[in-house]
């Protein structure tokens, strides 16, 4: 019998989603294999979590474009983004943990989508919606943390599904939004 490798890989993600912790045995459970089988598609963990890896950056690419980033006010922009994005947010969750994914080289995916992400926010600095005082690079990196905290706390059922992306869209333009009182904003320098 053929393994699906994709129907593997969705177990795993779901699994390690949920119980980040999950051993090798675990994971070829929630995928109805066995070890040796998951084994023979996937070295060790390190091989595993590699190829989860390039399944989050493919859906990550994939709600990128579904976004329609360059259309529009930025703000809806980001709105549609996180909305594209929260099927995969258990995932990247689960990838933005995992250390070993940061070491050395890191994987010109992930480049390419945090340039994609920068820019929207560069983007909505130029059309005067986000301040100028935050980088587009902590911009970026604080809708990643805000992804990764809500998918924990909607698997953990703190927070319901429902309210997934209105609460992360909420939190990062209520802090992102310019605010023509404020005077003392200044650019800063990317780094």
């Amino acid at each position: 019998m053929a393994v699906d490798r994709e129907h593997v890989l969705r177990s795993a993600a779901a699994l390690l989603t949920r119980r980040p912790t999950a051993t090798m045995d675990e994971v070829a459970k929630a995928a109805g294999i066995s070890r040796a089988t998951l084994h023979r598609h996937f070295a060790g963990r390190d091989a595993l979590v590699r190829a989860l890896e390039a399944l989050g950056i493919e859906e990550c690419e994939a709600a990128l474009d579904a976004a329609r980033l360059a259309e529009g006010p930025a703000r809806e922009a980001v709105g549609r983004l996180v909305r594209e994005v929260e099927p995969a947010a258990g995932l990247l969750a689960f990838l933005y943990s995992e250390n070993q994914l940061f070491e050395g080289d890191q994987n010109e995916g992930w480049t390419r989508i945090d340039d994609r992400v920068a820019a929207l926010f560069r983007r909505g600095q130029a059309t005067g919606e986000f301040r100028i005082d935050l980088t587009p690079a902590w911009l970026t990196e604080a809708l990643y943390g805000l992804l990764a905290s809500g998918a924990w706390a909607v698997s953990e059922g703190r927070v319901a599904a429902k309210d997934f992306t209105f609460m992360i869209v909420e939190l990062l333009l209520g802090g992102a939004l310019r605010h023509p009182e404020r005077h003392s904003e200044q650019p800063r320098e990317e780094s």
